[in-house]
C-alpha cells in the first residue's frame, strides 16, 4: 500500500449558523489520484482553502507529518490551482510564471518546461486577461507545479476543457500520480471521476461519507450489473425458461428486449450458445459511481 502523505482530521467551518464543513477527515496516498467529489456546495472547495489554511478551521491538515505552516519551503510540499491564475490581468503568462518562480526558488527553465508540458507555450506571451478559462485552467496547473510539490490540490480543473483537453488532463494527472505524486481532485463531474481517479472521497452534507480504491466502492454502488439484449420473439420463451434454470433476474422491456441480472455478459452469451438461442443485440451496463454517490449521499445530484 502507498504511503500516507496528507492527513486530514476532523476539519470543521461555520459561515455563520451554517456549518459547512462538519468534521472533514480523509487521506491522500501517494502515486494515487484521489477524486473528491459531492454536490455543488457540498463543501468541496472550502475543504480544499481550510486544508491549506487559506480559512480558518478547526482540526488539522498534516502534510508529510507537519502542518503546512512548519514547512519552510511550502510550495515544495503541495502545489494547488483553484480555477485560473490568480496575477494581474495585464501580467504576462511567462513574466507572471517567473515572478512566482522566483519566490518559490525555483529557475526560469522550469516555467518554459512545464508551458511545453501543458501545450501553452503559445500563450507564453499572452495577458492573463486574454485567457480563455481551459487555457488558465493550465497555466494554473502549471503554476502550482512549478516547485515539484509532492501534493497537487486541484479544484474543478476539468471546468472549460474541451473532450481532448479532458483526455489529456487525465493522462497528465497519470503520469504525475505514476512518478509518485499525491493529487487530490475535486469535482461534481462523476463520470469523469470514475475515470480519473484511483481513490475516492465523498463528501455530503459537510462529512466525508465514504473513502475507499474506486474499484472497492463500484463493487458496493448498490446495483447489479444489467444485461440487455435483444432476440427473436420465438426464442422469448426459451430465454425465459434458461433464466428460471439458472436463478437470473429477467424484465421484459418489449415485444424482442429484456434486462437480466445475476449474469454478467460473457456468461449469457455461452448460456445462450449452448442453447441455441441466437441474440441479435448483447449488452452490459455496470455499476458507476453515479450509482454509488446516489445511493449514499442523499443528495440532489447535478449533471454537468
Amino acid at each position: 500500500m502507498s504511503e500516507v502523505v496528507v492527513q486530514v482530521r476532523g476539519l470543521t467551518r461555520a459561515f455563520g449558523k451554517k456549518r459547512v464543513l462538519d468534521g472533514v477527515t480523509m487521506e491522500l496516498r501517494a502515486g494515487s489520484v484521489t477524486g473528491f467529489v459531492g454536490a455543488n456546495g457540498a463543501g468541496k472547495t472550502t475543504t480544499l482553502r481550510a486544508m491549506l489554511g487559506l480559512l480558518p478551521s478547526e482540526g488539522e491538515t498534516l502534510f508529510l507529518g507537519r502542518p503546512l505552516s512548519a514547512w519552510r519551503a511550502p510550495s515544495r510540499v503541495v502545489g494547488a490551482a483553484f480555477g485560473g491564475v490568480g496575477g494581474h490581468p495585464k501580467h504576462r503568462v511567462r513574466e507572471h510564471l517567473r515572478m512566482v518562480a522566483v519566490g518559490a526558488g525555483v529557475p526560469d527553465a522550469r516555467v518554459d518546461e512545464l508551458l511545453e508540458q501543458v501545450g501553452m507555450c503559445g500563450a507564453a506571451s499572452a495577458q492573463l486577461a486574454s485567457l480563455s478559462l481551459g487555457m488558465s485552467q493550465r497555466i494554473g496547473l502549471v503554476q502550482a507545479l512549478l516547485a515539484s510539490p509532492q501534493v497537487l490540490i486541484l479544484d474543478e480543473p476539468a471546468n472549460g476543457l474541451d473532450p481532448h483537453a479532458v483526455r489529456w488532463l487525465r493522462d497528465f494527472l497519470r503520469g504525475l500520480a505514476d512518478a509518485g505524486t499525491a493529487v487530490l481532485v475535486s469535482s461534481h463531474l462523476l463520470a469523469e471521476m470514475q475515470q480519473m481517479a484511483d481513490r475516492v472521497a465523498v463528501l455530503s452534507q459537510g462529512r466525508v461519507v465514504a473513502e475507499a480504491p474506486m474499484s472497492d466502492l463500484l463493487a458496493h454502488a448498490g446495483s447489479e450489473s444489467v444485461v440487455r439484449v435483444q432476440l427473436a420473439l420465438d426464442d422469448m420463451v426459451k430465454l425465459a425458461a434458461l433464466v428460471h434454470l439458472h436463478g437470473f433476474g429477467l424484465r421484459r422491456t418489449g415485444h424482442d428486449t429484456a434486462d437480466l441480472t445475476g449474469v454478467s455478459r460473457e456468461g449469457l452469451a455461452r448460456l445462450c450458445l449452448n442453447s441455441g438461442i441466437p441474440l441479435f443485440l448483447l449488452t452490459e451496463t455496470r455499476p458507476t459511481l453515479e450509482d454509488f454517490y446516489l445511493t449514499i449521499a442523499h443528495e440532489e445530484f447535478e449533471i454537468a
